[in-house]
C-alpha cells in the first residue's frame, strides 16, 4: 500500500508543480491551441490557451512510479512496464499531432492515415508483448479470452485474434477520450474517477490473488501483477487530479492529443490486464455515450443525407449549442461519470459477493 501512495503523491504534486512551469514556457514559445471556426464560439475566447500539457500528465505518472518503486525498493513488473510502454507510446502519437497543430496554426494534425498507423504500431506491438513474460505460475499479463468481471472462457481467441481484438480495445478506448477532450476538464476530470476505480479494483484483486490467498479460494483472480497494476493506476489518477487544478475552466492549458490518447491507452491497458475488458464499457461509460453520439451523428448524417441528429458531435457540443453553460455541462457530465464507475464497482463487487 506505501507503493500505492507515495506513487499517487509523487504524481498529482508533480503535475501541480510541472504544468505550472509547462504553461510559462509554452505562453513564452507561443504554443498556443488553434480553434476551430465551425464551432460554438464561445470557444473562440481559448484560442491561444497553451495546449501538450499530456506531456506533463506522462512525465509525471512515469516520476511517480519510478521514485515509489526507488523509495520502497520494489522491482517494476512486466504488466506495470507495458501499460506505461502503451501510454508513453500513445502519447507519442498524440504529441506528432499536437506539434503538426501549433507549427502550422491549424484544427488538424495528423493525417488519419498517419494517425492510424502510428496508433496501430503502438497497439500491435503491446498486444504482442502482452502474451509473453510468463511468471512462476505460467500467468502472463493478457490472456486470449474475451473478458468480463473475469476471462470468459468460451471466448477464448486464437492468438492472432486476441492481438487483433486488443489493438480494437486500445483504439475505441484512445479515441473515445479524444473525443470527449472538448471542455475545460471535462476528459480530466472523468479519467480522474476512471483510474480511481482501477486502483480499487486491483487492489481488490491483489488482496483475493490466486497467487496470494492462504487457502483455497475458487472466486480467486488470475490476474498478473496486480499490486503494481495498483501502483500505475493511482499514479494516473493522482496525475489527472493535479492536472485538473489548471485545467478546470477557465483552463490554463489543455492536454490535448498527447493527454487523451495516452490517457485512453492507459485505461485500455488496464482493462485488458485486470480482466475487465468489457467493463470498461460500465466504467468508462461517459466515454461510450460521446462516442456513440459522434457515430449516431455521422451514420444518420449520410441515411438522411445531410439531416443532423444532434446540432454538433461529440454530444457536449450539442449541449453547448443548446445554451447550456461549459461548466454545467461538466458538471453534470462528471456526474453521469460518477455513476458510472459506481455501477461497474458495484457490479464488480457483487459478483465476487455472490460467488461466496
Amino acid at each position: 500500500m506505501k507503493t500505492i501512495l507515495l506513487a499517487a503523491a509523487v504524481s498529482m504534486i508533480a503535475t501541480l508543480i510541472g504544468t505550472r512551469f509547462a504553461i510559462g514556457v509554452m505562453v513564452k514559445q507561443g504554443y498556443g491551441q488553434f480553434i476551430r471556426e465551425d464551432g460554438p464560439t464561445e470557444h473562440l475566447t481559448k484560442r491561444g490557451t497553451p495546449t501538450m500539457g499530456g506531456i506533463v500528465i506522462m512525465m509525471a505518472v512515469v516520476l511517480g512510479y519510478i521514485v515509489a518503486h526507488v523509495i520502497t525498493w520494489r522491482p517494476p513488473t512486466a504488466s506495470a512496464m507495458l501499460v506505461l510502454y502503451l501510454f508513453v507510446g500513445l502519447g507519442v502519437v498524440g504529441f506528432l499531432d499536437d506539434w503538426i497543430k501549433i507549427s502550422k496554426q491549424r484544427s488538424l494534425g495528423l493525417d488519419s492515415k498517419a494517425k492510424l498507423m502510428g496508433q496501430s504500431v503502438v497497439a500491435a506491438s503491446f498486444a504482442i508483448l502482452s502474451f509473453q513474460f510468463p511468471n512462476e505460475r505460467g500467468l502472463t499479463p493478457a490472456s486470449q479470452a474475451v473478458s468480463f468481471l473475469r476471462d470468459i472462457q468460451p471466448l477464448t481467441l486464437p492468438l492472432i485474434l486476441a492481438v487483433v481484438w486488443i489493438m480494437v480495445l486500445i483504439a475505441g478506448a484512445s479515441n473515445a477520450v479524444n473525443l470527449t477532450d472538448g471542455l475545460d476538464g471535462l476528459a480530466t476530470g472523468a479519467s480522474t474517477m476512471v483510474f480511481g476505480a482501477y486502483t480499487l479494483v486491483n487492489i481488490w484483486q491483489y488482496n483475493q490473488s490466486c497467487a496470494s490467498v492462504l487457502t483455497a479460494n475458487p472466486r480467486c483472480y488470475e490476474v498478473r501483477d496486480p499490486h503494481d497494476l495498483a501502483v500505475v493506476a493511482a499514479s494516473l489518477a493522482a496525475a489527472c487530479f493535479g492536472f485538473l487544478w489548471w485545467n478546470t475552466k477557465p483552463a490554463k492549458i489543455f492536454m490535448g492529443d498527447s493527454g487523451s490518447l495516452s490517457l485512453g491507452g492507459a485505461l485500455a491497458g488496464l482493462a485488458i490486464f485486470t480482466r475487465t475488458e468489457l467493463l470498461l464499457v460500465i466504467l468508462g461509460g461517459l466515454f461510450v455515450i460521446i462516442t456513440l453520439s459522434v457515430m449516431l451523428q455521422v451514420g444518420y448524417f449520410k441515411l438522411t443525407k445531410g439531416k443532423r441528429l444532434f446540432k454538433m458531435a461529440p454530444l457536449q457540443h450539442h449541449f453547448e449549442l443548446l445554451g447550456w453553460g461549459e461548466s454545467t455541462i461538466v458538471v453534470r457530465f462528471w456526474i453521469v461519470c460518477g455513476i458510472c464507475v459506481s455501477l461497474g464497482l458495484g457490479i464488480f463487487y457483487a459478483e465476487w459477493v455472490a460467488g461466496l
